[in-house]
């Protein structure tokens, strides 16, 4: 099955820019995730193609990759060498030389070389004001490296690989076969050598003759503020190690932001809702608010009512692309006791007849109109 345009994948033009793009991730990766998805395999299909999209995209390199190769560009049985065309003409000049080499006289080669690394992905948990303010956090991987013993020869140490008898160090050996049209050329990657051109008659004892191994490491990694949800971090370089010769791979740090057990975020707003109570709301007066910075106080006007939204300016996250910053919203909640004394009950009803609200017949069910009327 065909793989998806990434363009049509993320839903944008190919014109689009980096902010575009990182806003299209974003909306669909948090539509499809899986946790809001629970056993929605469709769901886990798409939130997988967006992630591949957003990873090809994201990277200005890939991008310029994707954009004039394709899918191709990332296929090493296309000949493409996962970045583009090698040397010229790449695949077609191979498949071009196999087929009628010997015809016209050509001769094909296989073009081989140390292979890079590959990227790595993990998820990150962070608190709520990890996001808001940034952190520097420890993170532990598991990645492939160049085997310490050998130096990544996959040589035992002391010995050295020998070039391969049967290619004579090409990787390849080519076959020609004779036709009524002539001769037909065909070049397959040497099975004694699997292509490297090379043999290692003394396998390392600590890798088997690899040349890489595993380990894990710990890579401090600094998030910076303003971050969000499926944000991702990349760190070039952090990811498995390649051939001798050849890049290491990129570490993709996808950011998950727990729950705050007061604030939730709009963008780079933050919103919370206070209980304040009914006599604070009719009287006005100041009120204590907590912000991610810290309390501050409010003063409330007199005659709030339970819903009402008041915003504090500049006390939102800051913009991880700048240095502006959001609002913070409070919704305001009226809080009706549950429990009156006696002279409560009284100063209450007294109130009441002040406002022409009840007569003597209606007082047993003053109270509970009162908590009604503070009801959402």
């Amino acid at each position: 099955m065909a793989k998806k345009d990434y363009y049509e994948v993320l839903g944008i033009s190919k014109d689009a820019d980096e902010k575009t793009i990182k806003s299209a991730f974003r909306k669909l990766a948090k539509q499809y995730h899986p946790d809001l998805n629970p056993d929605n395999k469709e769901a886990e299909t798409k939130f997988k193609e967006v992630n591949e999209a957003y990873e090809v995209l994201s990277d200005a390199d890939k991008k310029a990759k994707y954009d004039k190769f394709g899918h191709a560009a990332f296929d090493p049985n296309q000949g493409f060498g996962g970045g583009g065309f090698s040397g010229g003409f790449g695949g077609f000049e191979d498949i071009f030389g196999d087929i009628f080499g010997d015809v016209f006289g050509g001769r094909s080669a296989q073009r081989t070389g140390p292979r890079a690394g590959s990227d790595l992905k993990i998820r990150l948990d962070i608190t709520f004001e990890e996001a808001a303010f940034g952190a520097k956090k420890e993170i532990r991987i598991n990645r492939i490296e160049k085997c310490k013993t050998c130096d990544g020869s996959g040589a035992k140490k002391g010995t050295k690989k020998k070039t391969c008898s049967t290619c004579g160090g090409t990787g390849t050996v080519r076959t020609v076969q004779r036709t009524p049209f002539g001769q037909f050329a065909s070049t397959q990657t040497c099975s004694t050598c699997r292509g490297t051109g090379e043999i290692i008659e003394e396998p390392c004892t600590a890798c088997g003759g690899t040349g890489k191994e595993k380990k894990s490491r710990n890579i401090t990694i600094n998030i910076p503020a303003g971050v969000d949800t499926n944000s991702v971090i990349p760190l070039r370089g952090e990811g498995n190690h390649g051939d001798t010769g050849a890049p290491a791979g990129d570490l993709y740090v996808y950011i998950n932001v727990k729950e705050h057990e007061i604030f939730e975020r709009d963008g780079m707003d933050v919103w919370c809702e206070i209980p304040i109570s009914f006599t604070k709301a009719a009287l006005g007066g100041n009120i204590e608010v907590p912000t991610l910075e810290g309390k501050v106080k409010y003063e409330v006007p007199s005659g709030t009512q339970t819903g009402t939204v008041f915003r504090l300016k500049n006390r939102g996250i800051k913009n991880v692309r700048g240095s502006n910053k959001g609002d913070q919203y409070v919704r305001v909640k009226i809080s009706v006791p549950k429990k009156l004394t006696d002279k409560q009950k009284n100063i209450l009803e007294q109130l009441s007849e002040e406002f022409g609200e009840v007569n003597e017949n209606e007082k047993k069910g003053f109270f509970d109109k009162i908590k009604d009327s503070f009801k959402e």
